[in-house]
């Protein structure tokens, strides 16, 4: 099950990175992922920092969509909470070559948002996403 997802990127736009500006989504199948965070099975916050947590936070957004049925490739919307800002500029080319390795290069529509802190007071990052299935 693979959606029709139009990413676009107007030339008159900063080049994305890791992003696309606007993503037009043609699917029957709307799937909306919970935030999710680097718990493990047990419930417990795997990981101390930003790199190993947004890997966990990551792989536990693409396991909900794989069950829902979807892949990467169907994401269509991602939001990122980090509770440092600075750090997750700090590690960006990290954190997109650990996005390349787990979810490949169809970027969704992104968005990293400043929080003073997650539900887990433990947790540095938390995503999000709408994804479309077709």
């Amino acid at each position: 099950m693979s959606s029709d997802l139009d990413r676009i990127n107007p030339p008159e736009l900063s080049p994305p990175t890791g992003f696309s500006h606007a993503v037009v989504a043609t699917g029957s199948r709307l799937v909306m992922l919970a935030g999710q965070t680097s718990l493990d099975g047990d419930g417990k916050i795997a990981g101390s920092t930003l790199p190993e947590q947004f890997t966990r936070a990551l792989t536990n957004l693409l396991t909900a969509l794989r069950h829902a049925g979807g892949t990467p490739a169907d994401l269509a919307r991602v939001t990122v909470y980090a509770t440092d800002i600075a750090d997750y500029r700090t590690h960006a080319r990290e954190l997109g070559r650990i996005w390349k390795e787990l979810a490949g290069r169809d970027y969704p529509a992104m968005a990293v948002i400043g929080v003073t802190r997650l539900w887990d007071e433990q947790a540095l990052v938390e995503l999000d996403g709408t994804a479309v299935l077709r």
